[in-house]
């Protein structure tokens, strides 16, 4: 057990200073454009199709159980409601980040550990290269900036999934899935999807990037390392996402009041 907690402590506390050190070296000097733009065309652009139709199914099944269990107690016009919330603030976010944990964070630790294992990241070392500067901090900002806009992406697919089933499958007017949307839909909800998506950002690259440059044993420490970092990178999600909840439900006030003012 405490050679265990030993370990546990250890390996946080390397997790820990790579997240200081990709901040340091990006805020002292950012990453090439080119190394930038291929990771946002990677994380953002190609895993499109995948969010798109996770969000639309997810949106399709929550309107069919939503008309299904409001429509005989006279509340079906709040499906598209339900709908809305649902994917905005939780399910949107949390669906995008588990599928880009297994398109991109996977594929990550899988490059990071084969470099590792071949020794190029050595090579880059003893050639005055930064591995944090030119293999992570790419990824970091790419991370940063994609989960926010592909979760929003993923929140409007999942309602243009719900309206089609509620419209053209239970035959609801337009107006009773879209009229209370505007008057219950506030800027918070938004927020409150994208701040998670940026947590959730870090989390993806931060901890395959991690689990990639501790890779060792071949072939089977890639897999064994991939493996690994996909089922850490869902439990953290899991659980940082209800710490989140807790947190922006309870300063829900304060950022009401913020958002007033502005």
């Amino acid at each position: 057990m405490g050679h265990t907690l030993f370990h546990l402590l250890g390996a946080l506390g390397e997790y820990v200073l790579l997240i200081v050190g990709v901040i340091g070296v990006t805020l002292k000097k950012p990453p090439a454009w080119h190394l930038l733009r291929d990771q946002l065309y990677s994380i953002g652009v190609l895993s499109l199709p995948v969010v798109a139709i996770t969000g639309f199914s997810t949106g399709m099944v929550l309107s069919a159980q939503a008309f299904f269990q409001l429509s005989d107690k006279g509340l079906s016009s709040a499906t598209g409601l339900m709908v809305a919330k649902a994917m905005l603030v939780e399910l949107g976010p949390v669906l995008t980040a588990f599928m880009v944990t297994g398109r991109v964070g996977a594929a990550m630790c899988a490059e990071l550990g084969t470099m590792r294992v071949t020794e190029q990241i050595d090579a880059m070392r003893s050639m005055s290269v930064n591995p944090q500067r030119y293999l992570i901090a790419p990824r970091f900002l790419a991370g940063l900036c994609m989960m926010p806009l592909l979760s929003v992406f993923s929140s409007l697919m999942g309602i243009l999934g719900g309206y089609i089933v509620a419209v053209y499958y239970y035959k609801m007017t337009p107006n009773a899935f879209l009229d209370p949307l505007p008057s219950n839909i506030s800027s918070y909800d938004l927020f409150s999807g994208m701040m998670k998506s940026f947590v959730f950002g870090i989390i993806i690259v931060t901890i395959s990037c991690y689990k990639g440059l501790k890779t060792k044993g071949g072939a089977a420490g890639v897999g064994n390392s991939t493996t690994s970092s996909v089922v850490i990178c869902y439990s953290f999600i899991l659980i940082i996402n209800f710490l989140l909840t807790i947190v922006l439900n309870s300063s829900y006030n304060y950022f009401k009041q913020m958002f007033s003012s502005l």
